[in-house]
Parts: structure tokens; sequence; C-alpha cells
């Protein structure tokens, strides 16, 4: 049985389908991300689990439960919100312990959880400090023990990295996954940070105006995209408008506007004539001063050359088309230069092809 399940779920804000007949399921422990754009339902998701929004149709069960119709204080879930929501005059503990003390738990039992949950975030040391006196990770951590010392059935997290600067992000992202995995708590949270997505979650469900895109595992959904959605929502992608001009021998071969052709190794759901986007993710894509061999392979020109500490980024132009290249930086100093001529490629297995309908 799966421990949270949600099926055909709706909400509604007039004519806007804020959540379209979501059906997911969760199982024990497990950590599932829902990433997406703004807007693309799954904060309001995360809401309906939590209780805080009743939904217009389907159901939320909890280890069997319908609990679509219960108030939050009655589905032991866990939230920690984007803000922390901090009680900005009581200690760390005091807030910890907030939680306990509306459960009317002995004072004995509330110190001896408020200590092992400090001790889990390993904030044990501050424990009389004013959320006034903490960082922005020593915050988060702390609205992490207030949600876990209650032992909640479901751990909700809303952005939980986002109000942190880059580094203090990757470095709590490794935090937060040695804490959930320590716990085992089934866990769902909400990010539009697929870096925090593919790291932090087992499965990752990719949301589009309302609706589930795709399920899967971070590799799945990152190497495996079902929709152009997908593929182009996660990565750097680059773009390339075609038609489909063969389906033959496991290969689909495209025609760009100028005449050039790209093959992809990948099934579609195409024919020729079809109209199509070819999706190329900007670090599949190589620089190279002679041909190699690979069937898709252009004589180009690089425009622009960006120096990012460990990756260097290429802007390249090959007949009307501009792609984008991501590269590892070596430290060798053999980078080319802007200006050059040289061959953009890639193998036929990074052509993603999409279809946008037959050609008018």
């Amino acid at each position: 049985m799966a421990h949270l399940e949600l099926i055909g779920v709706e909400k509604h804000y007039g004519s806007l389908r804020a959540v379209d007949r979501v059906s997911l399921a969760i199982a024990q422990g497990e950590r599932l991300a829902l990433l997406g754009p703004s807007g693309c339902g799954k904060t309001t998701t995360l809401n309906l689990v939590a209780g805080f929004l009743a939904p217009d149709a389907g159901e939320i069960r909890i280890a069997g439960k319908d609990v679509a119709r219960l108030p939050p204080h009655k589905r032991n879930t866990g939230m920690v919100f984007q803000s922390y929501a901090l009680f900005p005059h009581l200690p760390v503990t005091e807030n910890v312990a907030f939680g306990l003390r509306m459960r009317r738990l002995e004072r004995s039992a509330i110190a001896r959880r408020v200590a092992e949950a400090l001790a889990l975030v390993r904030l044990d040391h501050l424990g009389d400090r004013y959320p006034r006196q903490l960082s922005g990770g020593q915050q988060q951590r702390v609205a992490l023990a207030r949600a876990l010392v209650i032992h909640p059935e479901i751990l909700l997290l809303d952005e939980p990295l986002s109000n942190l600067d880059a580094k203090l992000r990757q470095e709590m992202r490794m935090e937060l996954v040695g804490i959930l995995k320590a716990v085992g708590i089934t866990t769902i949270f909400v990010t539009h940070d697929q870096d925090e997505a593919l790291s932090l979650a087992d499965r990752v469900v990719v949301m589009n105006v309302g609706r589930i895109e795709q399920v899967g595992t971070p590799v799945e959904v990152y190497e495996e995209p079902a929709t152009a959605f997908v593929a182009k929502f996660l990565g750097e992608p680059n773009v390339l408008a075609a038609r489909v001009t063969s389906v033959a021998g496991g290969e689909i071969t495209c025609e760009l506007a100028d005449g050039q052709r790209v093959v992809s190794e990948r099934k579609a759901p195409v024919q020729a004539g079809d109209r199509v986007e070819v999706i190329v993710r900007a670090e599949r894509v190589r620089l190279a001063r002679t041909p190699s061999g690979l069937p898709n392979s252009f004589p180009a020109r690089l425009e622009h050359v960006m120096y990012l500490g460990g990756d260097l980024r290429y802007l390249v132009q090959f007949g009307p088309h501009r792609l984008i290249a991501v590269e590892k930086n070596r430290g060798d100093g053999d980078v080319p230069v802007a200006g050059r001529t040289l061959y953009v490629e890639w193998p036929a297995r990074e052509s993603l092809v999409a279809a946008i309908g037959p050609e008018a």
C-alpha cells in the first residue's frame, strides 16, 4: 500500500485549473520532488496534502485513510515553509517545542524530543539563541527540527533552500539529504530548482499548467524525458526547428530550414513530413577542430566564450542557427578563442525529436 496517495485531485480558481486530475502514489520513506516553473501547480498540490486547501475533486489518502476533508492538525504532517515561519520572540528550543506544547505532551517528553531534534540537525549548542541571531542555514535547520520533532507521518517542504545564497544552498543540499535519509520519513518537497530536485529526490514529478508531465527517478526524467516540455525544462536545451524527412532503421532524419540534416536515434511518434523540434542539451554538444565522424557534425563559428571557473560556455553559430555548448574546464589552457572556425557535434542519441504538428 502506498503511504500517500493522490487520486484524481483537482483544485480550481474560477476557470483556472491550478491542479488538474493529479494522481500520485508515494511509498513509505520515499523522497518526492514536485518540480516545475512558477504557476505550474506544485505549491498548490503541497498545500492540498497539508490541508491548507481543500480539493474540488479527488482523494488524498495517508496510510489508506482519506484525509481530503480533514483539517491540517489532524493529518499529522510536518511543514517547513519557504520563509521558515519561526517565532522571532522565542528562542530556538521554544520554536522547536511549539508543536509538542500544542499536543500537550509532558514537560520531560518535550525536553527530550527537542534535544533529539536539535542534535539531529546539529544545533543542540544553539538552543538559547533567537532566530535573528542565526544564519539563514541555521534558521532553515531550526524549521526542519520543528517539523520533525512531532514525528509526522509526512514531511512537507516548500522551497526549503530558496532563501539561501548559492554556496550555502549547495552545502545545505548535502546536509538535508543526510538528515532525510537518517529519519526515513516520507517527504514531499516543492522546488523550481532542478539541481535541488535531482540531488535530493528518489523520484521527481515534473509539473506544467496543473498537470503531471512525467514521474521518474532523477536519471529517468533527465536522460529519458517523456515530453518536449520536460526535455526543455531540465538542463539547458538547444532547440532547432526542423521537418522529418525519413524514419527508418531506428533513425529519424530531420531537415533544418537551411537544408542541413540532423539525425536522431531516439524513438519518437513522428513520421515523414512532420514539423518537429530537435532538442539537444548544451552539455552534450561538443566542439572539435576537425570532424570526428559523429552523424551530427557541422562547421561553425565560435561567437563567444564565457569563463565560469569550473565550466566553459560557448556560443556557436552554424548557418542561421545558434547553439550553446558547455564543457568542463580542464585547466590546461587549451580554450578556443572567439572568431575561430570549428565543428559543432553531438551523437545521434542526444537528438530528442518532439512533434509540433503536421507541416502547414
